[in-house]
C-alpha cells in the first residue's frame, strides 16, 4: 500500500469552501462506501476526496495517510455494526437459545439488502498482509467484540443446559465460524439463504452439545445406595502407634 504523507501539501484549509467542520465525518463516510465496494488497493485517495467533496488538504490535516483513514473508518463502522448486530439479536428472543438462533435472522436481513458486500473486517484483513497493520488490528478486534457477544449468549445458555464454562467457550468460537462461514458464503454465492443453512446447522449444534451435557455425569462420586450399605475392611492388626 501506498503510504503518503501530510508534507505534500500546504497546511491551509482556509479556503475550504467553509465547511471543514464536517470534513472529517465526509471523509469517513466516502472512504467506508468505496472501500466496502471496491476494496481498499483499488481505491485511490484522489477518489476518497472526489467523493467527500473535500479538499485533499483536508485529507492530510484530518489524518495524514491513506492508512490512517481506512482504520479510522473501519472503526467507526465496528461501533455502528455491533451496535447493530446487537440490537437485533436482543430483538430475536428472550432465551439465549431464541437469541443466538436469531442472529442467523439478522444475518439474513443483512444479505438480502442491495449494498451488502460481504464482511467489511474480513474483507480488509484479506488485502493486508501484515498482522500488525494498524487495519488487519481493527478487524481483529471487531472478531473478538463479535465473539465477546456471542460469549455471553453461550454463557447464559450454559445456566440452563448444564454446560460448563469450557463447553460454552467452545460452542462461542464455533458460533463465530458459523457467522462469518454465512457471510462468506452469502458474498460469494450472491444467496442470502446461506443464513438458513448456517442456522439449521447451528441448531443440530445447540441440540447435541445440550444432550451431551445433560449426559455427562456429575464430577462428585455418586451416593451409596441406602439399601447396599458399604462393607468396612476390618482395622489391621499393625496399627501405627
Amino acid at each position: 500500500m501506498t503510504h503518503e504523507t501530510s508534507n505534500d501539501i500546504a497546511p491551509d484549509l482556509a479556503q475550504e469552501s467553509g465547511q471543514s467542520g464536517n470534513a472529517r465525518e465526509r471523509l469517513l463516510d466516502a472512504a467506508e462506501a468505496l472501500i466496502y465496494a471496491g476494496g481498499i488497493h483499488a481505491t485511490g485517495v484522489d477518489a476518497i476526496v472526489r467523493q467527500s467533496g473535500t479538499a485533499r488538504k483536508s485529507f492530510y490535516t484530518h489524518f495524514g495517510s491513506k492508512d490512517a483513514l481506512i482504520a479510522a473508518a473501519l472503526e467507526r463502522r465496528d461501533e455502528r455494526w455491533m451496535n447493530w448486530f446487537i440490537a437485533g439479536t436482543q430483538q430475536r428472543g428472550k432465551t439465549a437459545r431464541k437469541r443466538l438462533l436469531g442472529m442467523f435472522d439478522v444475518l439474513l436481513e443483512w444479505f438480502a439488502s442491495e449494498d451488502f458486500h460481504g464482511c467489511a473486517f474480513l474483507n480488509a484483513a484479506g488485502e493486508i498482509a501484515c498482522s500488525d497493520d494498524p487495519i488487519r488490528i481493527v478487524a481483529r478486534k471487531h472478531k473478538e467484540r463479535l465473539l465477546d457477544f456471542v460469549r455471553m449468549q453461550c454463557d447464559a445458555l450454559a445456566v440452563d443446559s448444564a454446560i460448563d464454562a469450557r463447553g460454552a467457550a467452545r460452542l462461542a468460537r464455533q458460533w463465530l465460524i458459523l457467522l462469518d462461514g454465512a457471510i462468506a458464503v452469502a458474498l460469494v454465492s450472491g444467496q442470502a439463504n446461506a443464513a438458513r443453512d448456517a442456522q439449521a446447522t447451528a441448531r443440530i449444534l445447540l441440540d447435541v452439545q445440550t444432550t451431551k451435557s445433560a449426559d455427562e455425569p456429575t464430577t462428585h462420586s455418586p451416593r451409596k445406595s441406602a439399601l447396599q450399605p458399604a462393607t468396612r475392611r476390618p482395622p489391621s492388626r499393625r496399627t501405627a502407634t
